[in-house]
């Protein structure tokens, strides 16, 4: 495996692999990977991709004032040694300065998709999203991207700037990985004291709840949301910030409750943010 920390060495193994007639397959992580994360290599190499690049790189540009840029957490010989047994052919570990020099102030505005749920709560956070993918994309120049369906609004975020702005790369949105208890795989449950990690499953849960009663033949948002929260709020330590049904296009209130939906929620445990979702396809509605 190469490791690169330049953008230079990065673009050179990159051109090396190209002119063997690779097919490049690209996934963007912040690191302290998991399965879910090892998940999405496999997903790129499933689709065709014949060199598989992962980026680790902590993006400061979407973390807010008051997040935890600093305390997310790191370990980059860990990842290593993860990505090298995964049969990862290089290793993006770009610094901050790399990425943004001195003077750098170009960032990309996230559209309309970005501005319910997760936007309204962590102004600016989609716009940091974008800018980086963008970022990482022009330097990778992947013929495949994979990203994970956990953070639902983000992978919908870079769609839509794929679009808009003709980025020739073809996304993938591989499936969330669970522990047995349903809790979505993710780097920030290591937040968890052991209590709070009994009370993690508590969303998984309560989506769960809004799952079970649109497959049962309820319509009604307004009801389903209120289900889904008074689940959550069975499991003492569990604070709400949302718990939403939406159209997964735009994540705001679908207009037709006969298509695909999305089940989507954000709670605090502790000192701990989670967010999750279900997808609830079209042919499972009554």
């Amino acid at each position: 495996m190469i490791t690169a920390r330049s953008i230079d060495e990065a673009r050179a193994a990159l051109a090396t692999a190209r002119m063997h007639g690779a097919k490049i397959g690209f996934v963007p992580t912040m690191g302290f990977l998991h399965e879910g994360h090892l998940s999405l290599i496999d997903e790129a190499r499933a689709s065709g991709a014949t060199f598989i690049a992962v980026s680790i790189f902590v993006n400061p540009l979407q973390f807010g004032p008051a997040e935890d840029f600093e305390k997310y957490p790191r370990d980059e010989v860990r990842d290593a040694e993860l990505l090298e047994a995964r049969g990862v052919d290089l290793l993006f570990l770009p610094s901050v300065a790399e990425m943004y020099p001195a003077g750098a102030s170009t960032v990309v505005k996230a559209g309309a998709v970005a501005e319910p749920l997760e936007g309204e709560r962590r102004p600016g956070h989609f716009d940091g999203v974008a800018t980086i993918v963008l970022k990482l994309f022009n330097i990778v120049q992947p013929d495949i991207a994979a990203f994970g369906r956990k953070d639902a609004q983000q992978c919908a975020v870079i769609a839509a700037m794929v679009r808009d702005l003709d980025v020739p790369v073809q996304l993938l949105c591989g499936e969330t990985i669970r522990d047995d208890d349903g809790l979505a795989k993710s780097s920030r449950n290591t937040y968890l004291s052991p209590e709070d990690r009994k009370r993690a499953p508590a969303l998984h849960r309560a989506l769960r709840a809004g799952e079970e009663a649109l497959r049962h033949g309820v319509d009604d948002v307004a009801a389903i949301e209120l289900l889904m929260r008074k689940m959550a709020a069975e499991t003492d330590g569990v604070e709400v910030d949302y718990l939403a049904l939406v159209d997964p296009e735009t994540f705001r209130a679908p207009l037709d409750m006969h298509r695909e939906l999305l089940l989507a929620g954000a709670v605090r445990i502790g000192k701990t943010r989670l967010i999750d979702n279900i997808v609830v396809p079209r042919r499972a509605l009554p």
